[in-house]
């Protein structure tokens, strides 16, 4: 890394990407996409107020400004972020995972937040671009990072550990989830495998669900491990207590026992990762009174898991995005609700599937008619389909509008649950 570059990025006010978001002092890198060049905007970035621009195409490069000419400004930004990451010596947390890896790093942000100063990823900027941005913000003050790391194909959690050089790490679960890009379920294990492989590398620390067979069975022999689960053996044992719909749970570890903890989130699949901001925040030495503190206040947002109640019913608005593992996980812990209200879904298609759509969608289908679930389902990848558990289908969110709107339903307990791209949580203001 070129000191004279680096130490620009450090006299910085931060890095932009996006001319529509350009601050004072800040280092814009000109990206290219498919549809845009950034390099057009190199000359109106320092116009606007940035300090530094780095450009990879030698047309706009004007070495009389403030100018760095790269030969791949993606391929930077990264080499950029590794240097940065490398100035620090503070724990780095990597977590991916095909279901709940936002929801569990925000939930380990929670508890360690109670201690210690935490760089977390921003939402779900987790690819080639959003975890370069995030180690960019590391700063002296900082005590812990959590990075969470996405993968839509082969070798997409490798390179972004090239980058971030995690010394934890968690796999919150492997299912079926890209498999557009990833083809095959073992195409996800050996993609996410590879934050296991290197944590390992490093001797660094891996903490795992020691429920879950196929984690365990892929966790590599030289780290050390930090376990969680329910059954007793594992470092953290939790145990669910109920869910009404929110998860409420114990949680012990050596001789400490907790109390009951009320949390304000639903779903089995969220008491897992309950347990591992937990896991966490023993690993760290949070106080258990502040861990428990921690995980009852978190509050989701943004359509993940959230209970909303109108007029006529309750609603689980769980629609930021659905894969095969994530929807039937869903519909089990639906089933297991202590709710008096009926039980109705409201069932969104799923994206990126491939050659797997009409499989995947017909098990989602089946597995909601063996629960005892039935209610609407949205979507082409659904049609056709005939189930006990099908009442309607629609072929989008827009039908299923027009026909609420003369056909109202009252006094249920309604799980609303697809793809983001499907926009089911449209349908909050007609139920």
């Amino acid at each position: 890394m070129d000191e004279k570059v680096y130490e620009a990025f450090l006299n910085s006010t931060g890095v932009c990407i996006d001319t529509r978001k350009i601050y004072d002092g800040c280092f814009f890198v000109c990206i290219q996409g498919e549809n845009f060049n950034g390099n057009t905007f190199a000359t109106d970035a320092i116009n606007q107020g940035a300090s530094h621009v780095i450009v990879d195409n030698k047309e706009f490069y004007d070495e009389e400004k403030p100018m760095t000419l790269v030969n791949d400004s993606v391929l930077f930004l990264q080499q950029l972020a590794n240097h940065h990451r490398r100035q620090f010596n503070i724990p780095i947390i990597g977590i991916t995972g095909s279901n709940g890896k936002t929801t569990t790093k925000e939930l380990i942000r929670t508890v360690l937040d109670t201690k210690y100063e935490v760089l977390a990823t921003k939402g779900n900027l987790n690819n080639h671009i959003g975890v370069p941005l995030t180690l960019l913000e590391l700063k002296s003050s900082h005590q812990i990072a959590i990075i969470e790391m996405g993968a839509n194909r082969f070798k997409d959690i490798e390179e972004l550990c090239v980058i971030a050089e995690p010394d934890y790490g968690i796999i919150t679960n492997i299912g079926a989830a890209h498999l557009e890009g990833f083809k095959s379920i073992e195409g996800v294990i050996k993609t996410k495998r590879e934050l296991y492989d290197t944590v390992s590398q490093v001797s660094g620390t891996i903490i795992i669900n020691l429920d879950d067979s196929l984690l365990t069975r892929i966790v590599p022999n030289n780290v050390r491990l930090v376990t969680y689960g329910m059954h007793d053996g594992s470092d953290v044992t939790g145990e669910l207590i109920k869910l009404d719909p929110f998860v409420n749970l114990t949680w012990k570890h050596q001789n400490y026992i907790s109390d009951p903890v009320s949390t304000q989130m639903i779903g089995k699949y969220n008491f897992y990762n309950f347990l591992s901001a937990i896991s966490f925040g023993v690993l760290f030495d949070v106080e258990p009174e502040l861990i428990n503190a921690a995980i009852a206040s978190y509050v989701p947002d943004n359509n993940r898991s959230q209970i909303k109640k109108t007029a006529r019913n309750t609603l689980i608005l769980d629609c930021y995005n659905a894969n095969p593992t994530s929807l039937s996980s869903a519909l089990e812990s639906f089933a297991m609700n202590d709710s008096d209200l009926d039980k109705f879904v409201i069932i969104g298609a799923m994206k990126e599937l491939g050659d797997h759509a009409e499989e995947e969608h017909q098990k989602i289908v089946d597995k909601a008619a063996e629960l005892g679930l039935h209610g609407y389902f949205v979507g082409n990848e659904f049609k056709g389909m005939n189930s006990e558990s099908v009442d309607q289908h629609f072929d989008s969110v827009k039908d299923l509008q027009n026909f609420l709107a003369n056909q109202e339903i009252t006094g249920k307990i309604i799980l609303l649950k697809g793809s983001r791209s499907i926009g089911l949580e449209d349908l909050e203001e007609l139920l």
